[in-house]
């Protein structure tokens, strides 16, 4: 775990905001930051994405703790007039998310929910004179098909899926507040974060329900398409970072460091379970990034931030919270 400097901003108790709280990753985050003594505002609009029953459990340690408050809150239209108000930090993960359901007519959504919604936060922001940090999400997906890999912070952005395209457009809305208003933005380009609590749509989870069910797991494209996963509780660590010691208007890769081919994923989860688990091919959709690989140079150098967590031992973690909420493993325990 990445421990904050006492110098540092957030070395002692503050009134932060989280967006997107009862999300992946913002449950996360705000059960860590509560734990640091920080008074958390949450805000989540409990959008229809996925089913709201999971986000609310995703609370369950953090809605009777006297230093969390829940607000129920659409960014892109409801009136957010005060939301900063004493608040040192922004924490802004609230997003909608997916690369294959950005294309066509529901585009609509993620424009909404993730330039809108950027826009009108950034605006209480650059009115919040006690706000020392505004930290929001990016992607990996904004770099699309790199030219390089690992890929650094200064490569071309080249998205293929709308999606990127949105987080391309947050970075940009970032970068012109903090030049006409000074906001202290700091971007972070998260890759693949998995572990307890991912999302449904999201590949481990799809595939660890799958293989306990005795389905086939089905394979788009070759299975040789490579990605950089990033276990959640690093994810919190180099965000935390990002907050204590990120340059203002800079942003940072905060990945696992050890990208993997999918099949390779695949028969690593078949050994933690016993057995060999079936799948199935189909065509490679359009979108994907057939690499995500972090050049994590920057965010170790400025931020002080390296993964710790292998992937053998997150996705075991993953498996073991899935299977003891319900699930089961044929012939045998799970094994690390």
């Amino acid at each position: 775990m990445y421990e904050l400097h006492t110098t540092a901003l957030l070395a002692r108790p503050s009134r932060v905001l989280v967006t997107g709280c009862a999300g992946f990753i913002g449950s996360h985050l705000s059960e860590r930051l509560v734990a640091l003594g920080h008074d958390v505002v949450g805000v989540d609009a409990f959008t229809d994405f996925y089913d709201e029953s999971l986000k609310r459990a995703n609370l369950a340690r953090l809605i009777d703790s006297p230093r969390f408050e829940l607000l129920e809150t659409d960014l892109a239209q409801d009136r957010l007039d005060g939301l900063l108000d004493g608040v040192a930090v922004a924490f802004h993960l609230a997003a909608q998310a997916g690369v294959r359901g950005s294309f066509g007519d529901t585009f609509a959504e993620y424009s909404r929910n993730n330039v809108v919604a950027m826009q009108r936060l950034l605006e209480q922001a650059a009115a919040a004179p006690e706000l020392q940090r505004f930290v929001y999400a990016s992607s990996s997906s904004v770099y699309g098909a790199a030219l390089t890999y690992p890929t650094p912070e200064i490569a071309e952005r080249r998205p293929v899926s709308p999606y990127g395209m949105t987080k391309v457009a947050t970075e940009e809305l970032a970068g012109v507040y903090h030049r006409t208003a000074g906001v202290p933005v700091t971007g972070l380009r998260y890759f693949t974060a998995y572990g307890p609590r991912q999302r449904p749509d999201m590949a481990f989870n799809r595939f660890i329900r799958m293989a306990l069910e005795g389905t086939p797991i089905p394979i788009y494209g070759d299975g040789r398409q490579r990605r950089d996963f990033t276990y959640v509780d690093d994810v919190v660590d180099g965000t935390l970072a990002a907050a204590a010691r990120g340059r203002t208007d800079a942003v940072y890769n905060i990945g696992g460091g050890q990208p993997v081919e999918l099949h390779e994923m695949v028969e690593m989860l078949g050994s933690m379970m016993g057995r060999k688990l079936a799948t199935h091919h189909h065509a490679a959709p359009v979108g994907e990034a057939r690499t995500t690989a972090a050049d994590g140079r920057l965010a170790l150098d400025e931020l002080g931030f390296e993964p710790k967590v292998t992937l053998r031992r997150g996705l075991a973690s993953q498996l073991e919270w899935m299977v003891s909420r319900g699930g089961f493993v044929e012939d045998g325990a799970v094994a690390a």
